[in-house]
């Protein structure tokens, strides 16, 4: 047996182990949940379903379809800068099918999402490689600074519960003043450390790779300026545009249930939040996503569990019937366009 083929067996095996982990994580939490439910809030979760307004759970869908859409768009500004210009249909359904991919196996859609405007498109794999990573950063950054914004501008119930939930966990709690006083020395004593021993520790492999990241970082998103003015801009709006839908979207839920129905675009960035952290802990957020969005519902501003665990699954499977019936209907379209390319 070849090294490649030794390697390439290593790698599935590594991507096995990924998927089956995380996809434990996401059936963990669902049978803890279970777990904990009696009959009686079982049969008011299922009433609760029952009982929602699908015209809703379909607009929902409809904006979470739109968020691809305007990702598709988003990312299509990203091959300007090398003479690129894949279409609006292909780089769409690549956008559907990674999202699909990833439902699998972690990270799988990037490489599917390559692997089918390679197809479709005849552009390399490595050139859009560059594409995803440089989007990847950016969404990244943009995350940290909506969870930034998030807990600055955290008002009402959402910032009472925070409070309320610390005070619990610690006897005290440092003052805003002290806090921002702790994190300018902070960033002051890096900057320090930076200047002074960065360079020296080069040579050494961890701090090697973590500035080959940085740098990395700093480049994908200084090539968004590689795209002229005007595309510069419109990347902006995309990217805005593309999180206003996610937060849209939990927003439109909310109505197809009548105990959640008065909630609001706070109460839905909150939900939103909630529900992005546990994209993180299971494959595709099975389970962990529905049961945070549930424990915003419920801690922070009294929803019923019943109507809460509704509200959180329906959000999430809305999200996921898109990716299954767009994503799945595209794998076929680009199977069979494989196929007749392979023919001529």
């Amino acid at each position: 047996m070849s090294t490649e083929q030794t390697a390439g067996g290593k790698q599935r095996w590594k991507d096995l182990l990924r998927m089956v982990i995380f996809l434990g994580i996401g059936f963990f939490f669902i049978w803890w949940f279970l777990l904990k439910l009696d009959e009686e809030e079982k049969s008011a979760i299922w009433q609760s379903m029952k009982d929602a307004d699908y015209l809703w759970v379909a607009l929902a869908m409809a904006c979470s379809l739109l968020s691809h859409l305007v990702r598709a768009l988003r990312w299509r500004l990203l091959y300007k800068p090398l003479n690129l210009n894949p279409s609006l249909n292909h780089t769409f359904g690549s956008v559907v099918v990674a999202y699909l991919g990833n439902l699998a196996f972690p990270r799988a859609g990037e490489v599917m999402r390559c692997a089918t405007l390679r197809t479709s498109e005849g552009i390399p794999v490595e050139k859009s490689l560059g594409t995803v990573v440089t989007e990847r950063i950016i969404d990244l950054l943009a995350f940290a600074a909506i969870v930034l914004l998030g807990m600055v501008v955290m008002l009402g119930k959402a910032k009472d519960w925070l409070y309320d939930t610390l005070s619990e966990k610690f006897s005290t709690l440092p003052s805003m003043t002290l806090i921002i006083i702790v994190l300018v020395a902070l960033a002051v004593a890096a900057f320090v450390f930076y200047k002074l021993f960065w360079k020296k520790l080069l040579h050494i492999g961890i701090f090697a790779k973590i500035n080959d990241l940085v740098v990395g970082m700093i480049d994908g998103v200084k090539s968004i300026l590689h795209m002229g003015a005007k595309n510069t801009v419109l990347f902006v709006v995309y990217s805005v545009m593309i999180y206003s839908l996610y937060i849209l979207g939990g927003l439109i839920i909310f109505h197809a249930f009548g105990e959640t129905s008065w909630l609001g675009l706070r109460a839905a960035f909150v939900v939103y939040l909630f529900g992005s952290v546990g994209m993180t802990f299971s494959q595709g957020g099975i389970g962990v996503y529905p049961a945070l969005v549930m424990m915003g519902l419920t801690d922070i501003y009294g929803i019923s569990n019943a109507v809460g665990t509704a509200c959180g699954w329906m959000l999430w499977g809305s999200q996921q019937a898109v990716v299954i019936a767009v994503g799945g209907a595209y794998m076929i379209y680009f199977s069979l366009k494989k196929k007749r390319n392979n023919v001529k």
